[in-house]
């Protein structure tokens, strides 16, 4: 049983390789660009509907209704960076039902780059809606003094949520070999049940934190003034 998806070589040519993360990446890739453009190539406004246009609309409003409540004034602002996430992890984690495959999830490579999304994405927001000056002084509060630490907590929180992923994911995948071993016909299939609940979880939380980031560093100076709870909520979040 290959534990990480890294380490599964599928093709190699000349110090070139070819490994199931990234080749398990691009399945993913494929799977939600295809299915996009086939039900968006057919939305209807009218009485009758598709059913994949109902469950595409109902997918796209409820994560529009956890981005506002995370507290973004502007939900559509964050939608297509918030939804993409969740629907890659989640279509990521989903798809361990078919054999042979593993989730690219499980490969810390993955998950850190996910991280790094929402690392750059993080101040992307934040100069789009405060300015530059804006955001940068966010790292001199409440105190100058703050900086180095306001620092290594935006560096923290970035690793945080790769090894987060990466271990709830690849600690599935050990179990799984673990009970095949003990129990090859019942456990198996209990555990593949409970790690589809699991992904869609971990999938949720990964874009749930990601916009309590985003919008953290967003919110300008009078919204922090309105909701003098938002700090220590937030700290909360992080520590569960």
């Amino acid at each position: 049983m290959e534990i990480s998806p890294d380490s599964w070589v599928l093709w190699e040519w000349r110090g070139w390789q070819l490994t199931a993360t990234v080749a398990f990446t691009w399945l993913v890739m494929a799977i939600l660009v295809t299915g996009s453009w086939l039900i968006t190539s057919r939305l209807s406004e009218g009485e009758t509907v598709s059913r994949w246009q109902v469950m595409l609309e109902v997918i796209v409003t409820t994560i529009r209704d956890q981005i506002k409540e995370v507290g973004a004034e502007d939900p559509n602002r964050y939608l297509p960076f918030i939804g993409t996430l969740f629907l890659f992890i989640a279509t990521a984690n989903l798809l361990t039902v078919v054999p042979g495959y593993q989730p690219p999830t499980g490969s810390l490579s993955t998950t850190a780059a996910l991280a790094i999304c929402v690392l750059i994405a993080v101040p992307l927001f934040s100069i789009v809606r405060r300015g530059v000056g804006g955001y940068l002084r966010t790292y001199l509060r409440p105190s100058p003094f703050m900086l180095p630490f306001n620092l290594i907590s935006e560096l923290s929180r970035t690793l945080a949520l790769a090894v987060r992923l990466y271990g709830n994911v690849m600690s599935g995948t050990v179990i799984v070999g673990i009970l095949i071993s003990v129990a090859p016909f019942f456990f198996p299939v209990l555990m593949q049940l409970l790690g589809l609940l699991t992904g869609l979880i971990q999938a949720y939380i990964f874009a749930i934190l990601a916009m309590v980031y985003i919008a953290s560093a967003s919110r300008a100076r009078p919204g922090r003034d309105k909701h003098p709870d938002t700090e220590t909520e937030l700290a909360d979040t992080e520590g569960d």
